[in-house]
C-alpha cells in the first residue's frame, strides 16, 4: 500500500470498511470502480474495463460511469444482489488544498433502495430484522421508501418460531434480511426462505446484540419517552429485533430517517393467518403457471388510482380482518359507493391525479429529491380539497368522518407555488427551478443576466455598424467564455481594439475590454444564480421535510379510500354482494362463483354453485367427481369469497352469510422440491403437517387429492386417517376432494361429514361436465374420457377402456364392495326436472313468434326424453 499513489491510497482505506459492497468512488463527473469492484460491475454492467496508474508500477482495473445517470447502474446492481456504497467528494474540487477529502454517505443495498423508477410502485420493498432463540423470535420490517415500520413477536420453542416466521415473511416477501446467527442454525429453513423469497440475507454475532442497549436506541430515534408510547414495553424479541433493524439503517443510510417516525407492534392473530402455500395456491398475488399478476385474484381487485393504495391493497389481502366491527366500517363505505357510482366515479377522478406522496415525502427526508419530485408533490397537494369537498358534500356520516380527518396541507402547497417553477429541469445544480418573485435577491441577478444579455446583443448591432462586418456575431462556449467570431474573408475589417482569441479554420475569434466586462456581469450573475437557486431549494425542502408526519397522515386516509373505492368498482362491475358475517361457524353462499375464473372464461358462462358449512353436520365435506368438472375452482371459490369477504370486499354471489375464520390453509395440486431434496410426495406431506399442528375449529382447510403422491393402498390410508383427524379432533370446516371413492362411507362413520359431487352427463363414451356440486356421491373420475379429451392417442385410450373392464371385474369376483351411483343419478334427475320446470315457468307465451315457441317445444321434448333415459 506504500507504493500507491495518494489517490489509490484514499480509495483503499474506505473500501477496508465497505467490503462487502461495491465502491462508487466520486472523480468529478464520474463514480469509479477499481480492483476486484471494477472486474464484477464492468461484468454486470456491461461496461468498458480500463485500467488506471495505483502507483509502484501496479495497474488498477477499473471502470465509471456518470454520476447524473448512477441511479441506473445502481438500480441494477442492487437488483442482482449486490450492495453499493456510495463515496462522494465531501469539498469543492477547485477549493481543495491537494487530496479532495471523500467519504462513504451512503449504502444501499436491496432493502433500503428508494428509487421510485426502479421500485415495484404497488409493491412494497421491505427490509426484515430477525433475532431468535430457544424460546421466541421478534421480527420487525421497515420500507424505506415510505417510511412504514411494523414490529411483532412470538413466545415459542425453536421449532415452532419457525413456523411462525416462515407465514410472516410469506406475507411481507422482504427483498433483504438482518438476522442473528441462530436463525440461520436451521438450514431446512433457511433453505426454503431462499427457495420461496431469496432474500439478500446478512448474519451477525447474537452475543454482540444482547449486550447493546436497544431500549434508548429504539426511544432516541422515535422521540418518545418510553417503550410504552411504542406498544413495546416487556417485548424483548422485538426491541431486539426492532433494535438491530434500525442500527442497520443508520449504519447504510447515514442520514436523516426523519420519515420512519412510527412504529406498529400487531400481534399476528389479530388477523386471519394465511401461510405461504395458502398465497400461492389461492393465487392471490400471481399465478402459479405464469408468475403474473394478471389473473390473480389482486389483478380482480386491484382499480385503485394511486401507487398507496395499490399497497395498502396488497397488505389488507395479506391480512385479513377477524373483527367483524372492523369489516363492517369498510362494508358500509363500500355499499355507499356501489349505491352513488356518481360519487365513485369523482372520487376515482380525483384520486389519479395524486402521485406517490409516501414514496415522494420518503425521498424528501432523505434529502435525495430534486425539482419534480417538490412539483409533483404540489400537484398532488392541489387534488386534497377537492377530495375533502367531495366526501363532505355527501351528506353520509362514514365519509363525513373521513373527510374531517383529511388535512388539506395548504400551507405546504403555497409555499411550493410560491417557488417552485412548473416543469422544473431534473438537476437542482444548473439554477431554473425558482420562481420569479419568491427571492428579491435572486430576481435581482436574474434582472441583470437577462439585461447583460440584451447588452450583448446592442453591442453585436454596434461592432457590425462600427467595422462594416455584417456577418460579425457574438458567439459563447463554456472554455472560451463570449468572443466576437469573424468569417476570414472579412479579417481585413478587424479594428485595432478587437484583441485575437482564437484562430478555427475559417473565422477567429475575438474579445475587446467591452464584452470582458460584460462577460463577468453574465458569467458572475449565472454562477451566483445557480448558488442561491440550490440553496433556496434546499430551505424549501427542509421546510416540506418539517411536514413529514402531517403528509404521512394524509397519505393513509387517501391509501384507504382508494381501496375501498377500488372495493365499489369491482363489486358494482361484477355484481358482487354484501356478505353478512357470524361468529357461528357458518359459512352459507347461495350461488357462488370464482371472481378470477368468470373474469377470464371467453366461451362460456360460469355456473355458480352453494355452499353450506357449519360447526356440527357440514363440517367436513367430501368431494368426488370426474377430472376436469371443477373440484378445484370450487374449493378455491369458498376460500376465496371468505378471504374476500374478510378484507371488508364484496363476493361473487346471489347471497352470503360467512363466519370469520382464523386461517385458510390449502394444499392443492402436485410439485415438488427437489432443490432440497424433496419429493413431490414429501412436500404434500410437509404442507398437511403443517395444517394438522396450526389449524383450529375456526379455521378453513383445503385439501385436494391428499395421498395421490404415494401407493394407492398407502394414500388411501392417509387420507382416511387424515379426514378421520380433522372430523374428531381439530373439528375445523375442511373441504376434501379426492379420487378415493372409499372414502364417502366415512359420511355414515363420522359425526359431521357429508359427502358431495359434482354432476357429469355420459353420453355413450363421452362425458360432459355440468360442474354442479350437489350431495351424493360417485365412483367414476372418468379419467379415460378425460385423456381422450387430452388427445392421448386412440390407441393408447382404446387399450386403457380394455384394461379397466378387467381391473373392475376382478374386483367382482374378489368380492369388493362396487360403490353406487344411485345418490348421483337422483341428484342428475333432480337438477334435469329443475332445469325442465324453470324453462316452462320462463316463458311468455304472449310474446312467442310460433318459430321460437316450436323451438322451446322441441328442447323440451329433448330434456325430458333424457329425463326418461336416465329414470
Amino acid at each position: 500500500m506504500d507504493n500507491l499513489t495518494p489517490m489509490m491510497k484514499q480509495y483503499k482505506e474506505i473500501k477496508e470498511n465497505y467490503k462487502d459492497s461495491i465502491l462508487f468512488f466520486r472523480l468529478g463527473d464520474f463514480y469509479e470502480m477499481f480492483f476486484d469492484d471494477a472486474l464484477i460491475a464492468a461484468k454486470e454492467l456491461e461496461i468498458a474495463l480500463t485500467q488506471r496508474d495505483a502507483g509502484g508500477n501496479e495497474k488498477a482495473p477499473m471502470c465509471g460511469v456518470p454520476h447524473h445517470v448512477s441511479d441506473v447502474y445502481v438500480s441494477k446492481l442492487v437488483k442482482k444482489g449486490y450492495k453499493v456504497a456510495i463515496c462522494e467528494q465531501l469539498e469543492d474540487p477547485a477549493l481543495a488544498k491537494g487530496l479532495v477529502d471523500r467519504d462513504v454517505v451512503r449504502v444501499i443495498t436491496p432493502g433500503t433502495i428508494t428509487d421510485i423508477n426502479v421500485l415495484d410502485e404497488k409493491t412494497n420493498n421491505y427490509l426484515a430484522s430477525i433475532y431468535i432463540d430457544e424460546s421466541g423470535i421478534g421480527l420487525s420490517y421497515v420500507d424505506s421508501s415510505t417510511g412504514e415500520m411494523y414490529t411483532t413477536e412470538t413466545l415459542r420453542e425453536e421449532n415452532e418460531s419457525y413456523n411462525f416466521i416462515l407465514d410472516e415473511l410469506g406475507k411481507i416477501f422482504p427483498s433483504e434480511i438482518v438476522c442473528n446467527d441462530k436463525f440461520t442454525n436451521n438450514k431446512k429453513i433457511l433453505k426454503t426462505i431462499k427457495n420461496r423469497i431469496n432474500p439478500y440475507i446478512n448474519v451477525y454475532d447474537s452475543m454482540t446484540t444482547e449486550k447493546k442497549d436497544w431500549e434508548s436506541l429504539i426511544i432516541n430515534h422515535f422521540n418518545v419517552s418510553n417503550l410504552e408510547t411504542l406498544n413495546l414495553e416487556g417485548k424483548m424479541y422485538s426491541i431486539l429485533s426492532t433494535g438491530k433493524l434500525i442500527e442497520y439503517l443508520y449504519e447504510t443510510q447515514k442520514d436523516s430517517l426523519n420519515h420512519i417516525n412510527q412504529l406498529e407492534f400487531y400481534d399476528s392473530n389479530e388477523y386471519m393467518i394465511l401461510d405461504i402455500n395458502t398465497r400461492i395456491n389461492l393465487e392471490i398475488h400471481e399465478t402459479i403457471m405464469t408468475r403474473e399478476k394478471k389473473g390473480a385474484l389482486i389483478w380482480l381487485l386491484d382499480r385503485t388510482s394511486t401507487a398507496m393504495g395499490g399497497r395498502l391493497l396488497k397488505s389488507w389481502l395479506e391480512q385479513p380482518l377477524i373483527d367483524i366491527n372492523e369489516i363492517k366500517k369498510r362494508q358500509a363505505i363500500v355499499q355507499l359507493l356501489v349505491d352513488n357510482i356518481i360519487l365513485m366515479d369523482e372520487i376515482k377522478g380525483c384520486l389519479k391525479k395524486i402521485y406517490d406522496l409516501e414514496r415522494l415525502i420518503g425521498k424528501i427526508s432523505y434529502g435525495n429529491c430534486n425539482a419534480r419530485d417538490l412539483f409533483s408533490l404540489k400537484i398532488s397537494v392541489s387534488r386534497i380539497p377537492e377530495l375533502k369537498k367531495l366526501l363532505i358534500d355527501s351528506n353520509k356520516k362514514e365519509f363525513l368522518k373521513l373527510g374531517m380527518q383529511i388535512d388539506t396541507l395548504e400551507d405546504v402547497y403555497e409555499l411550493l407555488d410560491k417557488s417552485i417553477v412548473d416543469n422544473p429541469p431534473i438537476s437542482v445544480r444548473e439554477g431554473g427551478i425558482i420562481k420569479l418573485g419568491y427571492n428579491k435577491n435572486l430576481d435581482e441577478l436574474k434582472k441583470a443576466s437577462i439585461e447583460g444579455k440584451q447588452w450583448l446583443a446592442n453591442l453585436e448591432l454596434e461592432e457590425k455598424k462600427k467595422t462594416g462586418i455584417k456577418n460579425l456575431k457574438v458567439g459563447f462556449n463554456k472554455k472560451s467564455g463570449y468572443y466576437f467570431e469573424v468569417t476570414n474573408s472579412n479579417l481585413n475589417l478587424v479594428p485595432d481594439y478587437f484583441i485575437r482569441k482564437q484562430t478555427l479554420t475559417n473565422s477567429e475569434r475575438y474579445h475587446t475590454v467591452e464584452l470582458k466586462e460584460i462577460e463577468h456581469k453574465i458569467l458572475g450573475a449565472e454562477e451566483r444564480i445557480v448558488d442561491i437557486e440550490y440553496n433556496i431549494f434546499n430551505e424549501i425542502r427542509d421546510k416540506i421535510k418539517k411536514q413529514t408526519n402531517r403528509i404521512q397522515r394524509v397519505s393513509k386516509l387517501i391509501s384507504k379510500i382508494d381501496v375501498l373505492n377500488s372495493f365499489s368498482q369491482v363489486a358494482y362491475q361484477n355484481n358482487f354482494v354484501k356478505p353478512e358475517l357470524n361468529n357461528d361457524g357458518i359459512i352459507e353462499v347461495v350461488e357462488g362463483r370464482h371472481p378470477v375464473v368468470e373474469a377470464t372464461i371467453m366461451d362460456d358462462r360460469f355456473v355458480p354453485n352453494d355452499t353450506y358449512m357449519d360447526n356440527k353436520n357440514n363440517r367436513v365435506q367430501i368431494i368426488t367427481g370426474p377430472n376436469m368438472a371443477g373440484k378445484s375452482t370450487y374449493m378455491r371459490q369458498v376460500a376465496i369469497i371468505t378471504l374476500m369477504a374478510q378484507i371488508g370486499s364484496f363476493v361473487p354471489a346471489k347471497k352470503a352469510n360467512i363466519c370469520i375464520v382464523d386461517r385458510i390453509f390449502t394444499r392443492i395440486g402436485a410439485s415438488d422440491n427437489l432443490s432440497q431434496g424433496e419429493s413431490t410426495f414429501m412436500v404434500e406431506m410437509n404442507e398437511v403437517a403443517n395444517i394438522i399442528e396450526n389449524a383450529t375449529e375456526n379455521s378453513l382447510i383445503i385439501l385436494d387429492e391428499v395421498g395421490r403422491g404415494t401407493s394407492t393402498y398407502d394414500g388411501l390410508s392417509i387420507a382416511w386417517s387424515l379426514i378421520e383427524h380433522i372430523a374428531q379432533n381439530i373439528k375445523a370446516k375442511t373441504l376434501f376432494a379426492t379420487h378415493y371413492h372409499e372414502l364417502i362411507e366415512l359420511e355414515d362413520k363420522l359425526e359431521g361429514v357429508k359427502n358431495l359431487t359434482i354432476l357429469a352427463e355420459e353420453k355413450g363414451d363421452e362425458v360432459i361436465f355440468l360442474r354442479k356440486i350437489v350431495e351424493g356421491s360417485t365412483n367414476k373420475s372418468y379419467g379415460i374420457q378425460v385423456a381422450k379429451l387430452a388427445g392421448i392417442d386412440q390407441k393408447i385410450i382404446d387399450r386403457a377402456n380394455e384394461i379397466l373392464i378387467q381391473i373392475e371385474e376382478n374386483h367382482k369376483s374378489s368380492g369388493t364392495n362396487n360403490l353406487t351411483v344411485h345418490n348421483q343419478q337422483l341428484n342428475f334427475l333432480d337438477y334435469r326436472k329443475n332445469y325442465f320446470i324453470d324453462k316452462i315457468n320462463s316463458v311468455d307465451i304472449s310474446k312467442l313468434t310460433p318459430i321460437e315457441a316450436i323451438n322451446i317445444l322441441y328442447e323440451l321434448i329433448e330434456e325430458a326424453k333424457k329425463l326418461k333415459e336416465r329414470a
